[in-house]
C-alpha cells in the first residue's frame, strides 16, 4: 500500500510541513492526539486534528511568516503529554516537562544568544541574600552580573533573574551588546523568584517587594559591584509576565530610583480583570521614567499589553512599544530583550 503523500511529506521534512502561510502538523496512529500550543492557550482550547486518511491526522496552523511556536500533543482522554516523533527540537518548561517549537521560514533564533569569539565577557557571581521577612523564605538567590568594563556603571535589576539567565542567557546577550556598542556598559542584579506560588504574591504589587529590592539586594550588588550613584540617572528594572507588570508598579512607586522599566508580556489586564498597575498608571502624577514593552502576537496577554501602551501614551510616558510574532515563553523574550535593551541603554 503506498504511503500517503502528507506522510511521506512529514517523514521527510519533520512536523510541522510548511506551505505558504500554513504549518501542518502530521500525526500516524489510530487515534488522534489533541494539539496545545502557544496561539491556543495551551490547555484552556486543545485542538482536534481531522483525519486525513486512513491512521493519520493533522492540524493546519495559520501564521506569521516570522513565527515561533511551541506546541504539545497531549492524549484526548487523560491529557498526558506524548512525544511528537517527527519533531525532535524541544525546549524545557519545567521539572520534565517540554515544548516541542519551530520557527516559520522567516523566523529564527537572535544571533545574540551565541558569545562572540573573541570579545570580553561579563562574569556572573551567585549570592545567597537575606531577605528580612521582605519575601518567602529566609534567603534569596541572586546573580549578580559584572560587566567586562571597569568603570562604574548603572545598575539594572531583573525580576525572574534565574530563569533569564538559564533560558534567556540574558548574561550572553549583553556581553554581546556592549561588545559591538550597542548598548553602555551596565551591571545587573538578577534575582531568582520564590517558587510557583511565592511568585504569583510578590510580583502582584507586594509593597514588601520593593523592600526586598532596596533593603536586601541593594546592599549586595552596591558591595560587590561598581556601580553609578542613583542620582546620577536611576537604575533600571525589568521582568516577564507578572514580573512585567511589577517591574512598572515598581518604577511607578519608586521613581527617585528605578527610572528605566523594560516590560515584556506584562500581566496588566485580563477579560475580566484590571491589576491595580493600571490604577496607578491611570490616577499618579506621570513620573520621569522610560518604558519598554513588547509582547506576542500569538498569546492572550496581547490586548491588555495594547491597552496599557495606550493608556501611558495618553498619559504622557516616555514608552516604546513592540510586537513579536510568538507566544508567552522565554524563546520569544530571549529573542526580542536586546531591542528593549537597545531603547534604554543605547549608546
Amino acid at each position: 500500500m503506498p504511503t500517503h503523500p502528507l506522510l511521506a511529506r512529514a517523514r521527510s521534512l519533520g512536523n510541522p510541513i510548511i506551505d505558504g502561510d500554513l504549518a501542518t502538523l502530521v500525526w500516524q496512529g489510530t487515534s488522534p492526539p489533541h494539539v496545545i500550543d502557544d496561539l491556543h492557550n495551551w490547555d484552556e482550547a486543545p485542538q482536534k486534528m481531522l483525519r486525513a486518511g486512513a491512521a493519520l491526522w493533522y492540524l493546519s496552523i495559520s501564521l506569521p511568516a516570522d513565527a515561533y511556536l511551541e506546541y504539545a500533543f497531549i492524549e484526548s482522554r487523560t491529557s498526558k503529554r506524548i512525544p511528537d516523533p517527527l519533531n525532535p527540537n524541544q525546549v524545557r518548561k519545567g521539572a520534565g516537562v517540554y515544548n516541542h517549537y519551530f520557527y516559520m521560514p522567516e523566523g529564527k533564533p537572535s544571533p545574540l544568544v551565541l558569545p562572540i569569539k573573541g570579545i570580553e565577557h561579563g562574569t556572573v557571581t551567585r549570592h545567597s541574600v537575606p531577605t528580612l521577612d521582605f519575601a518567602v523564605g529566609t534567603q534569596r538567590t541572586v546573580y549578580l552580573y559584572h560587566p567586562p568594563v571597569k568603570k562604574s556603571v548603572p545598575l539594572l535589576f531583573v525580576y525572574d533573574g534565574a530563569d533569564y539567565l538559564r533560558q534567556a542567557k540574558l548574561n550572553v546577550i549583553v556581553d554581546n551588546l556592549i561588545a559591538e556598542k550597542r548598548i553602555r556598559p551596565f551591571a545587573m542584579a538578577m534575582i531568582q523568584n520564590g517558587g510557583a506560588a511565592a511568585r504569583s504574591v510578590e510580583y502582584s504589587c507586594a509593597e514588601s517587594t520593593l523592600g526586598l529590592l532596596t533593603e536586601c539586594v541593594l546592599p549586595v550588588a552596591r558591595e560587590n559591584l561598581n556601580l553609578e550613584p542613583i542620582k546620577k540617572g536611576g537604575y533600571g528594572i525589568m521582568g516577564a509576565s507578572l514580573g512585567g507588570s511589577m517591574a512598572l508598579i515598581t518604577a511607578l512607586r519608586m521613581p527617585e530610583v528605578f527610572r528605566k522599566v523594560l516590560s515584556q508580556s506584562g500581566a496588566f489586564i485580563a477579560p475580566d480583570y484590571q491589576y491595580v498597575v493600571v490604577d496607578l498608571v491611570r490616577h499618579f502624577p506621570t513620573p520621569d521614567i522610560d518604558i519598554w514593552m513588547d509582547t506576542g502576537r500569538l498569546e492572550w496577554l496581547l490586548d491588555g499589553n495594547r491597552q496599557m501602551f495606550a493608556l501611558l501614551k495618553g498619559k504622557n510616558y516616555r514608552v516604546k512599544y513592540n510586537e513579536f510574532a510568538a507566544g508567552h515563553n522565554y524563546t520569544a523574550w530571549r529573542n526580542d530583550v536586546a531591542h528593549g535593551l537597545e531603547y534604554l541603554y543605547g549608546k
